[in-house]
C-alpha cells in the first residue's frame, strides 16, 4: 500500500509517499520538505499548499494519507495557520478519495520508537532503521517527520491485518 504522510505546517511541510516492497520492508518512494514564502500573503501560501499536496497524490497516487493532528501550540496564531494548511491538505486527499488518518505526536513516537516521550533524534535514528532512505543525509527534520508518520500508519495497518487474522 502506498501512503502519503505529511508533517502539516505552512511554512514548511514534510511530505513522504512510503510502500512496502517485495521483501516486506518499508521504502520511501518520495519525500520532501515543502516550503513557502512569508513574503506572500497567507492565502498565496495556502494555495501553494493545496497544489503540492495535490500533485503528489496525482503523481504517486498512494492509497491513503498519514497526517499529525494538532496539538495545542503556545502561539495561537501559528496553530491557526497550521490548522488552515491541514483543512487543505486533507481537502486535496478526500478529494482524490483517500483515507485519511491523523496520529497525535504521542501515537507517532510509539509506532516508531515504542516510546511516547522519545526525543527528536532517537526518532531520527529509528526511521533510518526502519526504512530505507534514499537520501537520509540531506532530509530536513519535517520530512523525516513526514517518513516517521507514514510509517505509524503502515504498523497499525500491519497490526489491524494481524487482530483479523
Amino acid at each position: 500500500m502506498r501512503i502519503i504522510g505529511i508533517d502539516p505546517g505552512y511554512d514548511r511541510l514534510g511530505i513522504a509517499i512510503t510502500e512496502k516492497t517485495a521483501h516486506g520492508k518499508e521504502k520511501v518512494v518520495f519525500s520532501e520538505c515543502f516550503t513557502t514564502s512569508p513574503k506572500e500573503s497567507i492565502y498565496i501560501r495556502l494555495n501553494k499548499i493545496g497544489s503540492e499536496i495535490g500533485r503528489v497524490i496525482d503523481e504517486f497516487e498512494p492509497e491513503a494519507m498519514a497526517i499529525e493532528s494538532l496539538f495545542l501550540a503556545k502561539n495561537q496564531k501559528t496553530a491557526m495557520r497550521v490548522s488552515e494548511a491541514r483543512g487543505i491538505m486533507i481537502y486535496e486527499a478526500v478529494n482524490r478519495g483517500l483515507e485519511i488518518h491523523e496520529f497525535s505526536p504521542v501515537e507517532i513516537k510509539m509506532a516508531v520508537t515504542g516510546d511516547g516521550t522519545s526525543d527528536k533524534s532517537r526518532i531520527m535514528k529509528m526511521v533510518g532503521l526502519l526504512i530505507d532512505l534514499p537520501h537520509k543525509e540531506k532530509a530536513l527534520d519535517d520530512e523525516m517527520d513526514a517518513i516517521a508518520i507514514a510509517l505509524t500508519l503502515s504498523a497499525r495497518l500491519k497490526t489491524a491485518r494481524r487482530k483479523r487474522a
